[in-house]
């Protein structure tokens, strides 16, 4: 897909440039900016992901090496960022919460990790200052755009990696068949896992966050010029995307 320079730089520069822009500081489900809900969220996710063991395997696919940079959408409580900095040579972590962030710092400097530059931005709001970089990942945070607002943010995400870099999406995205029973067992997969708790985080996604058909992202990423290497949706509901830029 090509773009014109005009575009280009509406893209790259938004923040406070459009009146009816999305706002992604928003929170929208759980309520990442409140300190108790981050105080949980690892212990709480810990039900039913190992977090530290998908960054491994993610940085493995990656194939991220001592001079590459990445870029971390919805950084979180910083363990993907942490994990990338021991293996590459500078990781920018992006995320919405302020509360996110201070815990992620935190975290770094216990780790003796030095080689993470913490933004208070979002998927549409961050402006990246430096050289292209290699690769781009978001797990579990691309979900809070709507599809309008994800085809926006993948545009600005591709002139943010150089020619042949690499993107990373691990999200809520739906295959279009059997929707409906698929979601409901993964409630129920949940509960098992977690209880109420996890159980009503599961529910609330469905009904306030922006959950994607793959056949959607899919002509999202076709048209923000990515080629998608290889795609995975596991038990209907769990999608997992390697795409190259073109």
């Amino acid at each position: 897909m090509v773009v014109n320079q005009v575009c280009k730089q509406i893209l790259l520069k938004m923040r406070n440039h459009i009146s009816w822009q999305y706002d992604e500081f928003k929170q929208v489900g759980r309520d990442y900016g409140s300190k108790a809900e981050v105080d949980v969220y690892d212990s709480s996710h810990a039900d039913f992901r190992d977090i530290e063991a998908e960054s491994d395997r993610v940085l493995d696919v990656l194939k991220i090496g001592s001079t590459d940079t990445l870029i971390d959408f919805g950084s979180g409580t910083g363990v993907f960022a942490i994990q990338a900095a021991r293996r590459c040579s500078k990781v920018y972590a992006v995320d919405v919460s302020q509360a996110m962030l201070a815990l992620a710092s935190t975290r770094a400097g216990q780790a003796g990790v030095s080689n993470i530059e913490f933004h208070h931005a979002g998927f549409l709001t961050y402006e990246h200052g430096d050289r292209p970089v290699d690769a781009i990942v978001t797990t579990f945070a691309f979900h809070h755009l709507p599809d309008f607002w994800k085809g926006i943010a993948l545009q600005r995400m591709n002139y943010m990696l150089q020619p042949g870099g690499q993107l990373y999406i691990h999200d809520v995205i739906m295959d279009a068949n059997d929707a409906l029973a698929n979601i409901s067992a993964f409630v129920q997969k949940q509960a098992a896992a977690g209880g109420d708790f996890l159980r009503e985080d599961a529910e609330g996604h469905f009904r306030e966050e922006y959950s994607t058909y793959d056949w959607v992202m899919d002509g999202l990423l076709a048209r923000s010029g990515f080629t998608v290497r290889s795609k995975h949706i596991d038990d209907g509901v769990l999608g997992t995307y390697l795409c190259a830029k073109n």
